[in-house]
């Protein structure tokens, strides 16, 4: 099971890597734009998803009251940093974890302060399927925005590089 979260790690990362190239060669403005979505900007969709990857390390980390790691005050190319180095916490956590890391349940609070226990593979699951969710919507949203070169991020062309 292990060798199946390094992989998908390491996909998140190559995945994140390849829409945030694309996004930070596009002018502020169209980041910016405006358009259709979960949230309503390639710049928000981007800032949403490093904190959630964020809050998702902190409640693994069992940080009590998690913090939002970004804001809109920042740059895109500050968000997108912020994205790559928490996304590329993940395939070291996971390569230095001990034998049964991925089925230990920790207990954490939502954003409602529900609490809940579950084990990590369950919340890995979820925290690369949430990236691909919104890498998916970036790519309607670049498609919307008249952007004609988009970089393919299925799992499947990850491997196939490898």
């Amino acid at each position: 099971m292990k060798q199946v979260f390094e992989q998908y790690a390491a996909y998140n990362v190559w995945a994140n890597q390849r829409m945030i190239d694309t996004i930070l060669s596009l002018p502020e403005e169209t980041v910016k734009r405006t358009v259709e979505s979960s949230f309503s900007s390639l710049y928000l969709t981007l800032l949403h998803m490093w904190n959630a990857e964020s809050v998702w390390w902190q409640r693994l980390k069992l940080v009590e009251t998690v913090q939002s790691a970004g804001n809109t005050h920042l740059s895109i190319q500050e968000i997108s940093a912020g994205l790559m180095g928490q996304s590329s916490q993940w395939p070291a956590w996971i390569e230095k974890s001990p034998s049964g890391a991925l089925e230990h349940e920790f207990i954490y609070r939502d954003s409602k302060r529900r609490q809940f226990k579950q084990p990590v593979y369950q919340m890995l699951l979820h925290l690369f399927n949430h990236g691909t969710y919104h890498r998916g919507q970036l790519v309607t949203m670049l498609r919307q925005l008249n952007i004609t070169t988009i970089p393919a991020t299925d799992f499947i062309v990850f491997t196939r590089g490898k």
